[in-house]
């Protein structure tokens, strides 16, 4: 995996040999950020990276200019390979780990304002369902905040269900799904 523009450009990422991480391909990765540049004003912007995992997607915000990324990644070896990407780049004090599930995450009463949140769980994992919900209820999002979810074209069926939504994009077999602050997502009884 590598960084794909800005200032870490070309700089190798780690990515954990795990099979609770699925890396997000460089053409993914690429497609997702040419959309995000002609929608979102990268400098000094704070960005979340939820399901961290090598830390891909939150690095390159980093590196195209945001300010501050914070990502969160429950697994204990994951997150020590996160943390040595970081400090790979020398970004220790532009980004901050939260060692929990994406879920207590979304949860939490007390927590930052993003202007970008990126999420890419695992592909059959339904609770970013829950998360997609929590963060847009507790005002995790700036008021021009977006919030960018990659699923899998085989759970299409279940995320449309829950997001109320279909896809903003397809990108091989992922599917990309994008939220605003003001909008709302099927409550957890419906799903």
């Amino acid at each position: 995996m590598r960084i794909i523009a800005g200032k870490f450009k070309g700089r190798i990422i780690k990515f954990p040999n795990s099979k609770l991480v699925r890396p997000t391909t460089d053409k993914v990765k690429e497609s997702l950020f040419n959309y995000l540049v002609h929608s979102i004003d990268f400098d000094e912007i704070k960005v979340c990276d939820v399901y961290a995992g090598s830390g891909s997607l939150g690095l390159e915000a980093l590196s195209r200019g945001a300010g501050e990324v914070h990502f969160v990644e429950k697994d204990f070896h994951v997150s020590k390979m996160l943390q040595e990407n970081i400090t790979s780049l020398s970004a220790d004090y532009e980004c901050k780990i939260f060692r929990m599930e994406a879920v207590r995450f979304s949860k939490m009463s007390e927590h930052e304002r993003y202007n970008l949140i990126l999420a890419d769980p695992p592909f059959f994992k339904n609770d970013i369902h829950k998360v997609v919900q929590n963060i847009l209820t507790n005002g995790f999002l700036t008021g021009d905040g977006i919030l960018l979810v990659e699923r899998s074209i085989q759970t299409q069926k279940e995320d449309e269900a829950a997001f109320g939504k279909t896809a903003q994009k397809r990108l091989g077999d992922s599917l990309i799904y994008l939220f605003h602050a003001s909008e709302e997502v099927a409550s957890s009884e419906d799903l």
